[in-house]
């Protein structure tokens, strides 16, 4: 086997592996927990964030009232489109290393290219099964007996407490450390 070859099989190895992380992280659990308060009194804005919650399809599952908990629950929706965009993707890095293959080991002939019928199927669907799930989304009352602002606890998706926050910012005059917004990197 030759360098040229040696370091193309290296590289679409390496771009095989980078497809099995994109996959691993797109099905990867982000709940986060945040503290949010408001100027607006309890009742205003349990109602609100009720109302947010199912006007954007999530059910209510528990209340426990001892401890000032609503559980709501929501089922999370596999992107079509990703998933045809990552089994096109598969199909090529399963051709290209079958390519490869048939340069390295040329007494296989063209089956090494049947590769790109299997990666391409395999991960779209990885991708399709693992990404749907159902999620929970809870939030505490923190303070019970203040009159005039509201303290919660929310605990969701990272991507719904974002959304959460962006919606009902302006609404519900919301304040938090901005801990959502800074990327974890």
């Amino acid at each position: 086997m030759n360098y040229y070859l040696g370091s193309t099989l290296l590289l679409t190895i390496l771009l095989a592996i980078g497809l099995i992380f994109f996959l691993k992280a797109s099905s990867k659990d982000r709940t986060a927990i945040i503290d949010i308060s408001s100027s607006k009194k309890n009742i205003e804005v349990l109602n609100e964030v009720c109302f947010w919650l199912k006007s954007r399809g999530w059910q209510q599952i528990k209340v426990n009232s001892d401890k000032k908990i609503l559980t709501f629950k929501g089922q999370v929706v596999s992107s079509k489109s990703l998933a045809i965009f990552l089994s096109i993707l598969g199909c090529l890095g399963s051709s290209s290393l079958g390519l490869v293959i048939v340069q390295i080991f040329p007494l296989l002939n063209w089956w090494p290219l049947l590769l790109g019928l299997v990666g391409g199927p395999i991960s779209g669907m990885v991708y399709f099964k693992k990404s749907q799930r159902e999620e929970i989304f809870e939030f505490k009352l923190i303070n019970e007996n203040e009159k005039k602002f509201t303290q919660l606890r929310l605990s969701a998706h990272r991507d719904e407490l974002i959304a959460f926050e962006n919606d009902l910012k302006d609404k519900l005059k919301l304040s938090s450390d901005g801990s959502l917004f800074k990327t974890p990197i």
